[in-house]
Order: structure tokens, then sequence, then C-alpha cells
């Protein structure tokens, strides 16, 4: 029976069950006991509203006064659009401070600011995705459909800019005094007691952009602006990004009604990148000052902080083949500049955005210089280690100068879990784990470190959040997102799959840990497999202890065994394991998911003739070299949106792995188009049209080379979608193509090993 059939079926049949508190574990939280009326998991009520994993609020902040809990809260209608959201932290009280859609105008979004959200990840997004609270913590700055407003504590919203053009990376200077914008490609200043913003950056061709982040900024770097406001509102640096030097590739943004065609400065690998130079001017532009950041203009501009009195400027200077940060010491008079001290790696530096400046001069700085990101204070040229050992120290996360303690995020007791800690600044203290056990956690503080946001998940809760204080103690639900019987995904809880985690071990001896979610096996019986992967550098860990997506619950009920394992290259596990890639890419994270997938075809519940593979972006890089490497190891790949051809993708990532393209024959080793005629196993790719990221070309690339070698393949390209194809309609469109994909070849789940 094909798995539609079952579907049909299923969507027939309604039971009702209790579930048993312990019917499925982790480490430490049962699922709970609640007793629904079951119904089948599809497709489509997966990418549907509202989420099935509950609410998912963003941007989560504590006011400046710490009277309230302001978040963006997505609805239940419409899970994609969000509004702002206010909770009392005196009564508990919720209430909606801001409607998108009665406020907002439902004006379309300047290319440049859709651009700017697809490189955050948040291009599906709809409403206010975005927002501010004025230091007084009287009212909040809130951009929507390309203007500015103001929104008060009582939800009164005025508007401040009401123009065709796009207003960009608006921000509110620290003292209160001014709101800055980006409009032309001009920085604009408007007093917060006047009613109109002037331009303090002179008019200049096109391509040249002041107070933005250049692509590699926004894409690779974890920078998403180009102005920065001093404490007391006296001065402002602002990044003036010259993209003439920067290659043009025509992006065609194929849509169902049309083409539009987009001439979009991209800096791919060993060609000139933006000219970014930094300055420093009063608020009305005068007394304007260009910073001295050396001889050489093909640097990186990575990072930029004022001291706390405002009297120097900070900056983080990384070289062009990413193995040395210079910090720099500025003067914001003359833009004079010294370097305090560098970091430096054979291969290459990781930016972290940890860096403090404190109130007695000394700076809170991180380093991999023991070979895992730990935190350090330097003083007076003198250097004290604060956090140690064979784990990495994730993001600073609050900071209290008087107490003497510093609060961030890590990985101590292992790599499937992350947690809140705290430690002293002079060094002399423990670290002190702040989040409980068995959870994957994240978190944010409040200006003066006195309470802290957490959200966390567990592979039997999805995401909650709640207000704890600087210890750590709960006091308060801000989403406790419960899975009792009201929860969207309470239909679907009996047949909820817990993964099991284990480890092997690689080639050379490292640890690699797996994820592996079963149906409930039946003696003597092998099941197919579906491999999810991703396994490249900076981001993308697919194994982690914490909410486990609808979708492979979904793939599970179908009948499928879902198997994920980091290789050698993913992060989070210090620098020798991450270094292995430099200029190897295709080499041992490929041997790792073998490692993987042999395993695998060794148990005896596994059918070893259908394990397939999976995945996007590197993934689908990954898919490609998998079965370049091993014709028919794999039942079939789907590959989604790969990079094929490395010398289109953009400078700061490639060049942090790859080096430039001149050095060596690496590109071409690490590319999937030389041997793309190996691929003997069913393959379907996958990408859309418009996308800016991993252009389109690396598509038609491949699908050409593979037509001219005459290897066969199938392909879906999605007209007018970027990097992240989705959407309530396009989501279960790629995943029924995906599936029927598997079905036509025979390597999905059988009649007897689909979900009854």
């Amino acid at each position: 029976m094909k798995r539609t059939a079952v579907l049909a079926l299923l969507a027939a049949t309604s039971l009702t069950v209790s579930i048993p508190a312990t019917a499925q574990t982790t480490d430490t939280q049962p699922m709970p006991q609640v007793s629904v009326q079951q119904q089948p998991l599809t497709l489509e009520r997966i990418f549907g509203s509202p989420s099935l994993s509950g609410p998912m609020p963003r941007g989560l902040k504590l006011a400046p006064d710490g009277s309230m809990v302001t978040l963006l809260k997505n609805r239940e209608d419409e899970k994609e659009r969000y509004d702002l959201w206010a909770i009392d932290l005196d009564t508990g009280e919720s209430r909606m401070l801001v409607d998108s859609e009665k406020v907002g105008s439902g004006a379309a979004l300047s290319e440049a600011e859709k651009m700017q959200r697809e490189r955050a990840r948040i291009g599906s997004l709809k409403g206010i995705v975005s927002y501010e609270w004025s230091p007084d913590a009287q009212s909040i700055l809130v951009p929507l459909d390309g203007d500015l407003y103001l929104a008060g504590r009582d939800g009164e919203v005025r508007r401040l800019t009401d123009t065709p053009e796009g207003e960009l990376n608006p921000t509110l200077s620290p003292g209160g005094g001014y709101l800055s914008f980006v409009r032309d490609g001009r920085l604009m200043v408007q007093p917060m007691d006047a009613s109109t913003a002037n331009a303090i950056t002179p008019e200049e061709p096109a391509d040249v952009e002041w107070g933005v982040a250049e692509f590699v900024a926004q894409e690779e770097m974890d920078r998403d602006t180009g102005q920065w406001w001093a404490p007391n509102d006296n001065r402002i640096a602002v990044a003036r990004v010259d993209n003439r030097p920067v290659g043009v590739v025509t992006r065609a943004a194929i849509g169902a009604d049309g083409t539009e065609v987009y001439d979009q400065r991209y800096p791919a690998a060993g060609t000139p990148n933006a000219i970014v130079d930094l300055y420093v001017m009063n608020p009305d532009g005068s007394d304007r000052v260009k910073v001295d950041m050396g001889a050489n203009s093909d640097i990186y501009l990575a990072r930029v902080n004022w001291a706390p009195d405002g009297k120097t400027l900070y900056v983080q200077r990384q070289n062009r083949p990413q193995t040395e940060i210079d910090l720099l010491k500025v003067d914001p008079a003359t833009g004079a500049s010294e370097v305090l001290f560098s970091e430096e790696q054979p291969r290459f530096t990781n930016l972290s955005s940890n860096f403090r400046a404190l109130k007695d001069g000394s700076l809170l700085w991180s380093s991999e210089r023991t070979g895992y990101n730990h935190l350090y204070r330097w003083k007076d040229g003198k250097w004290t280690q604060l956090t140690s050992g064979d784990w990495v120290v994730g993001s600073v996360i609050g900071l209290d100068e008087d107490k003497g303690l510093v609060w961030f995020t890590g990985n101590r007791e292992t790599p499937l879990e992350n947690h809140v800690y705290r430690t002293r600044l002079d060094g002399k203290g423990k670290v002190e784990r702040l989040t409980e056990e068995g959870w994957w956690n994240g978190a944010n503080m409040d200006g003066k470190a006195r309470a802290m946001l957490v959200t966390r998940s567990s592979p039997t809760q999805p995401p909650q959040t709640y207000l704890a204080d600087a210890d750590g103690k709960r006091s308060f639900w801000i989403s406790e997102n419960k899975l009792d019987a009201s929860h969207p995904y309470a239909p679907y809880l009996a047949s909820h799959v817990v993964p099991e985690f284990g480890t092997l071990k690689a080639e050379d001896g490292s640890t690699l840990y797996y994820k592996m979610m079963s149906p409930k096996r039946e003696p003597g019986k092998k099941y197919p497999v579906f491999v999810q992967h991703y396994n490249g550098p900076g981001a993308g860990r697919q194994v982690k202890r914490d909410w486990v997506s609808p979708l492979q619950e979904y793939l599970v009920d179908q009948g499928w065994i879902v198997f994920s394992i980091d290789g050698r290259g993913s992060p989070d596990r210090g620098k020798a394991f991450e270094d292995q890639l430099y200029k190897k890419m295709g080499t041992v994270e490929v041997e790792d998911q073998l490692t993987g997938a042999r395993w695998l075809k060794e148990q005896p519940f596994v059918d070893p003739e259908r394990v397939s593979i999976y995945g996007w972006s590197y993934g689908g890089y990954l898919t490609l070299k998998l079965l370049e490497a091993a014709p028919g190891f794999y039942a079939a790949g789907v590959s989604g949106a790969p990079v094929t051809d490395w010398t289109l993708y953009d400078t700061h990532y490639t060049e942090r792995y790859m080096g430039m393209p001149s050095e060596g024959d690496n590109y071409e080793r690490a590319g999937a188009l030389a041997n793309a005629e190996k691929i003997g196993d069913p393959l379907l790719l996958i990408h859309g049209m418009a996308d800016d990221n991993v252009v389109f070309q690396n598509a038609t690339q491949l699908a050409a080379k593979l037509q001219g070698s005459d290897t066969p393949f199938e392909m879906m390209f999605y007209p007018g979608q970027t990097h992240s194809v989705g959407g309530p309609k396009i989501s279960p469109h790629v995943w029924h193509t995906i599936l029927n994909f598997l079905d036509r070849r025979g390597v999905g789940p059988k009649e007897e090993g689909a979900a009854q």
C-alpha cells in the first residue's frame, strides 16, 4: 500500500488514547500523561497553524526598568505573523501592545529589506520581526512594513516615518536622544523631539552605502549593522561600504507570474570584497573623522564596541585569510588607533560577540587559544583565564562588574546540551551551572544582569520560556507551553518517539554523537532509514537534546528510522575537531557520515538496501559528495540548495575553510561537479530559483553536468523561492515531492512497515 493510501486510511480512523507517564523518556523528563483524541500527523498539519510545537515567541526582552517582558508572539491562525506583546511582571497580565495588521500599512518591503531578512533566516515571517526599547523604558521602536513607529507602554502608537523608501537598520541612541536609520544608502538621524530626519552622511554613487553591514557581514559574520552610538549620544561610528569592487551576479528571481532581474553584488570566493571604512562623527554629521584601520583595505570590519565612558572605540579587524583578529583601540576624536593585542590561529579564527569593555578599563574576551573557546580578562597587558577545560563557551549573556560576575552559555557537561553558567571576573571562582540537566537552553539578561529569560526544550517538552533571577531560580513562566490536552500537539502525543542518543568512533578516534528515532520495532522486521545530515562547519548541528521537529515524528509514523550523526567539522566540539575540514571539504565529514551509515546497516532492524540521505545547503552538498564517494551504497539521495562549485560561494565562509582558489586544486577536489558522473544512485535535486545565498547557478551547473554525462536524476525547482524554500503550501509540496520520489524508487516504508 502506498504512503498516501495509508494516510487516507488513518484519516478515517479516530482513536482515544491515554498516554502512560513512562511511555517514552529522556534521561530526566518523562512524556506527560494526557487523554486525547488521537489523529494522524499529516504534512499539511505540520506546516499549518497553529504551530504543533506550541507558541514560538521571538525577541524576548526585559524592559530597561525591569517592570515587564516584551516579546513577539505569533498568531494561532497564521503562525508566520508576529505581533508585539507585553507581560507585566507584577500582575502576570499578558496583552498585545502592537497589532501588526491594524498598525501596519501592508506596503511591500524593499528588496534590500527582503534580502536582509533572508540573510537573517526570517524571510518567511510577517508583521513585526524586531523592536527596540527606549533607554527610559517608556516607549518601543517598532519597524513595520518598511516604516517606523513608536509604541508607548499603553499601546498607543505614533508613526515616525511615512515614505515610499524603506528605512533599514533603525536604532535608538543609548541616551535616548536620537533615532537613526538608513534610507537610500545614507544614514539618517532624527532627534526624538523633532519630526523629521536629516542625512548626516554624503550622497554617494548607488553602490556606496553608509550605516549598513555588507553582504558577508550579514550572511557569515553575525554583524547586521553598520552604526554604533556612543553611550552618551555625543558621537556615532558609521561604516561606509563601497561595493563597487564586488562582482555582479545577475539574479533572476523567477516567479510564477514573471521574472524580476536583479544585479546583485556578490563577493564570490577569491574575488574582491567590498571596501569597508569606519568613520566617527557628531549626531549632525559634523566633525567626521576616519578611523585608522591600517594600510591594507582588504580586511574585514568584524566588531565595533564603545567603552562605557564613550572615550574609546574598540574595533576588531580580521585579516582576509582569517588567521588573525586584531583589537584596535581608537580615539573617537581623531580616528587614531593602536593594536592592543591580536588573536592568531594557524588555520582560521572564529569570530564571537563576547567582547565587553569594563568600567575599570579591563576587557572581557573569548579565545580558542587552548583549542576550546573560553573566557579571559585582559587588564594592563596581562591575561586572566576565567574558564577552562575540554568544552566550549558559547555566548556571554550578562555582566555585573560591581559583583564581579559574568554569565554565559556553554556545554561543559555534554555536547548534547546547552546550559547557562556563571563565574567570577577575577578568575578565582568556580564555574556554576544555573540550568537543569537534560535540556537545551538559550538565555539573555537585562543590561544590569538582574534577571534572565531562559528558553529551553527537551525531547519530551517543546520550547518553553521562563523568567529567572540572577542565580537561575525560576520565578515566572513567560510561556510554559505545557503539553496538556489543549496543546496543539496533544492529538499526536501517543505516537511521539523520543530519540536514542549514542556515540561512534571516527577513523581518527574522535567521538561522534548520533541521534536515532525508530518506530516501535517488531522482532525480525527490517526498517528503511532516512538519514538527515548537515555536517558543515560553523552551524547546522543535528544531534542535540532538544525538541524534535514534528516532521521527523511524521517520518517515524510512516515507518522510517530517522538518523543523524554530527561528524568532524561540526561546531561546538573544539578547534581540532572543526579544523579537520580546513582545505578538506568533502573528505572527513564524508567518511564520518559513511561510518554512521555502515553502523546502521549492521543493525538487525535496519534494511541495508533502504538507507536514504537528505540534506539542505551544506547538507545538500554533502548528499552529492556521498553519492559520488560511494556509488551503490545508498538507496537514494535528496540534495536541497547545494553548493556544487565553491568558487560560486561567498568569500568569508569559503575562504575561511578553503583558502583562496589560487592556492591549489582543493576547490576542484571539494566541488561536486568534477565527479558528478559517478552518481549512480537515484538523486533528487531541489533549489529555489531566487536564491541569493547559494545562487541558482549551482543547481544549473550540476544539472548540465549530469545531463552531459547521461546521468539520470530528478529535479524540482521553486519559482520565486529563496534559500529557505517553504511556506504553508510550499513546504508540504517539498516534502510530498521528496517522499513520493523515495516511494517511486521503492526505498521507502513498505506496506507492512508503515504506520498503522
